[in-house]
């Protein structure tokens, strides 16, 4: 539709609006006039009531008078309403008024319109909107120019003399064996340590470039992350090719499938983005770290995709000692506290044995062993749910992170 069809139809449409309330005010005004004759007859009668009365002797001749006098008031009030839109032109004011009107919301229209509308841009097709998503992923900014217009990052933690001493030695030692893989793989996980995400990439991309075809689904996801770190959350065109290699060895590794999501939905593909978060929020598990990002934009993402009366699925609840648990275990001498506790770690490490869980349960269930001071049964546990997580290096990372807490690596 073109602008010029446009502007006619809604001048139409303003005209005919205009119309309308004009004729409803020239209905107001006949009705008015109509009801200010009516009464003007209504007290004629009165009157003529009041001569037969005062005939029929049933009225006394000064109460007749002052009937007459208060009536009489009253007929030429009347009169004068009745009259009025005539003597003031009568449908002239239902005309200009109609001419401001119209005036009014033709003005106010296009200012409207030169505020939020595009002159003559065109309606655009759902092709045709895909496309242009497809030249903003196309067209958008390097991984270098995403970092170039950061601010200026503060060093993410205090680093005392010594530490500091050793990063350097190892960022030296690191230069001159260019094909250490466990020197790259170690200096990454420093810098990203010290939020240093642009050097720690550097080093990851060195890590990719030695493994080659050994290359994990976790390398190159620590890839893009770190990447989308350094670019301030910003899935660059870089970042994007690290997640496709990653998914083309596994397509259902969720924090790859998090990120392209992401990607999707800053190039103007909400209603694919919104696809894959959705799947991951129902495939879990609640404690996983893309579930708090996802549930806190779901609901415009939604809006954004086109999805009316989006319902996000409910959080799983913990599985654990409930309130009750807690009170009587106040009341508990050391030993039944104890008592229960083993109880509860024997639950779980039944229910796991049998029935599985995810990876935050098993890593409950290695701290709770340790805390018992069942180090042989924790590391146990560990290889366990090691084997059987193998080829998700998310859930390995919640593993690893409580055999350290746990003191078992």
């Amino acid at each position: 539709m073109g602008i010029w069809s446009f502007g006619i139809i809604a001048a139409a449409l303003v005209l005919v609006v205009s119309a309308l309330l004009a004729a409803a005010l020239r209905a107001g005004r006949i009705q008015a006039r109509s009801a200010a004759s009516y009464d003007v007859q209504v007290y004629r009668d009165q009157l003529a009531e009041v001569e037969r009365d005062l005939a029929r002797g049933t009225i006394a001749p000064e109460d007749a008078t002052r009937v007459r006098t208060e009536v009489s008031r009253r007929i030429l009030a009347a009169d004068a309403g009745a009259r009025a839109p005539a003597l003031t032109g009568g449908g002239r004011g239902g005309v200009v008024l109609a001419v401001v009107l119209t005036v009014l919301l033709l003005g106010g229209s296009g200012v409207l319109y030169w505020q939020l509308g595009a002159l003559g841009y065109s309606d655009l097709g759902l092709q045709t909107r895909i496309e242009m998503a497809d030249e903003r992923r196309a067209d958008r900014p390097t991984q270098a120019q995403a970092e170039a217009a950061q601010p200026a990052r503060a060093q993410a933690q205090e680093v005392n003399p010594d530490y500091a001493a050793l990063i350097e030695q190892l960022r030296a030692a690191v230069a001159q064996r260019p094909d250490d893989l466990q020197g790259h793989a170690l200096l990454a996980q420093t810098e990203a340590r010290l939020g240093n995400f642009s050097k720690a990439a550097e080093a990851q991309d060195v890590v990719l470039r030695l493994k080659g075809d050994t290359v994990t689904v976790a390398d190159l996801t620590t890839q893009a992350e770190l990447l989308i770190f350094a670019a301030g959350g910003y899935v660059s065109p870089q970042a994007e090719d690290a997640l496709r290699r990653a998914l083309n060895i596994d397509d259902a590794d969720p924090s790859a499938r998090f990120y392209w999501g992401d990607m999707l939905i800053q190039t103007g593909r909400p209603d694919l983005g919104f696809r894959i978060w959705d799947g991951l929020l129902r495939a879990g598990p609640e404690n996983a770290p893309w579930m708090a990002p996802i549930r806190a934009r779901m609901p415009e993402l939604a809006e954004l995709a086109g999805v009316n009366g989006y319902t996000m699925p409910q959080a799983d609840a913990p599985r654990g000692p409930g309130q009750q648990d807690i009170d009587n275990a106040a009341g508990m001498s050391p030993q039944e506290r104890m008592q229960m506790i083993e109880g509860m770690v024997a639950s779980l490490s039944d229910r796991l044995g049998t029935e599985g869980g995810p990876a935050s349960e098993w890593a409950q269930l290695i701290t709770a062993l340790s805390v018992l001071g069942r180090q042989d049964d924790a590391r146990a546990v560990l290889d366990n749910a090691r084997a059987a997580f193998a080829d998700d290096p998310t859930a390995l990372d919640v593993l690893s992170r409580a055999a350290e807490q746990a003191v078992l690596e």
